[in-house]
């Protein structure tokens, strides 16, 4: 009898020591996780102490109230994407020919179509809506599910709307100025319209989450490397935050007011100044 239970203390104790060496690995492998991460958001923070300084709070732009935080975010975002997006892009452009990337670029502009078509319609440009759906139809039943531009090639214009710009044309103000963690410039309005512009891509349906993330992933790759001229405009700056600030928000009054926006009466203001200065 004793030896029948010195056995099975025997097993246990085995069976015991296998668990509590995997726990072990287990715990060490997160721990390791844990800190390649803080050291990650370490050196990606680490970023901020190079930035221009925020405005002062009575100096800062009326726009832009949240000027220190926004800075943060965005020298997060620089190094974020100098250790991914763009070396990624870089290699995209060196692997894959230009018609590839014309190809995946056509692809996902024709993904989102359907957020052009229903925003048009919601703003009440009821031709361009029509437009916009038969140059998507046309695109994924001729073109192969958008690989190839055959809207263009048939003359149909392409009239990008989304949800921010709808509720600016049903008169909601754009709210303060605000940097998105990974996704960049918005002002408040647009934020908050993030996740109905994802709802409205057909790619936010796909149950296969590997697929949808590498779907993605390909887009905002590719979206990247369109990006390589502009940046070059914007790290000669004197203060890139500014520059991309600047550059963002009037795009958007453009793209609002479909590139005929109201002119900026304080713009003039500042010239009349000058001149009165000068004399």
């Amino acid at each position: 009898m004793g030896g029948l239970n010195r056995l099975r203390f025997a097993n246990i104790s085995a069976t015991d020591i296998k668990n509590n060496n995997s726990q072990t690995v287990m715990v060490r492998k997160s721990i390791h996780g844990i800190a390649a991460l803080v050291a990650l958001l370490a050196l990606l923070v680490s970023g901020c102490a190079t930035q221009h300084p925020a405005a002062a709070k009575e100096d800062r732009s009326p726009a832009d109230p949240w000027e220190p935080l926004n800075r943060r975010v965005n020298a997060f975002n620089t190094n974020v994407d100098r250790i991914s997006f763009k070396p990624l892009a870089k290699g995209y452009e060196k692997v894959f020919p230009d018609p590839i990337r014309r190809g995946i670029n056509n692809f996902s502009k024709n993904l989102r179509g359907p957020l052009f078509i229903v925003n048009n319609f919601l703003q009440g440009k009821g031709k361009r809506g029509f437009s916009e759906t038969g140059r998507f139809l046309a695109n994924t039943i001729l073109g192969i599910g958008g690989l190839f531009d055959v809207g263009k090639a048939m003359g149909m214009e392409t009239y990008s709307e989304d949800f921010g710009e709808t509720l600016a044309v049903w008169g909601v103000p754009d709210g303060p100025y605000v940097v998105v963690p990974i996704l960049g410039p918005r002002t408040l309005r647009d934020a908050t319209m993030i996740p109905l512009n994802f709802a409205a891509d057909p790619a936010f349906y796909i149950d296969d989450d590997k697929v949808r993330w590498s779907l993605y992933l390909v887009r905002a790759v590719d979206l990247r490397a369109g990006l390589f001229t502009a940046e070059a405009l914007i790290e000669d700056s004197y203060d890139r935050y500014l520059t991309i600030r600047e550059s963002y928000l009037q795009n958007r009054q453009y793209r609002i007011y479909d590139g005929d926006p109201p002119e900026d009466e304080d713009f003039y203001d500042d010239f009349e100044d000058f001149e009165d200065f000068e004399e």
